[in-house]
């Protein structure tokens, strides 16, 4: 009982943190790709491909991590695992992001030295 509580937690705010996070960033990050990249046709692009893959990423890792549960005896079980779970999740999301950020800004770097 307790397992399915906290199952429902966890999916409810991490699926909403994830396409909420997903949505501000392809909105918000056409306008960081196309000042990286100068091209608009290019940016619309990978920022669709940047957005899917984040979505598959993202709801793949929450899927296999719903596995891997033991059983949760009480309610404050339900509450530590899950806000547990739930933080190594936005920690995740965090991390990805920053390398795409990096890895854009590294890439307009080497693209503008030529």
């Amino acid at each position: 009982m307790f397992n399915i509580i906290s199952y429902i937690f966890f999916l409810s705010i991490t699926s909403y943190v994830t396409v909420d996070v997903g949505r501000r960033c392809y909105r918000e990050g056409k306008a960081y790709l196309k000042y990286l990249l100068h091209d608009e046709s290019l940016c619309l692009t990978i920022n669709r491909l940047l957005l899917g893959s984040y979505y598959l990423v993202n709801l793949g890792y929450i899927a296999v991590s719903l596995a891997f549960w033991g059983k949760i005896g009480s309610m404050e079980e339900v509450v530590t695992v899950t806000a547990g779970r739930i933080g190594n999740i936005i920690l995740i999301l965090c991390v990805l992001h920053y390398l795409n950020l990096l890895t854009f800004y590294f890439l307009r770097k080497k693209l503008t030295l030529k």
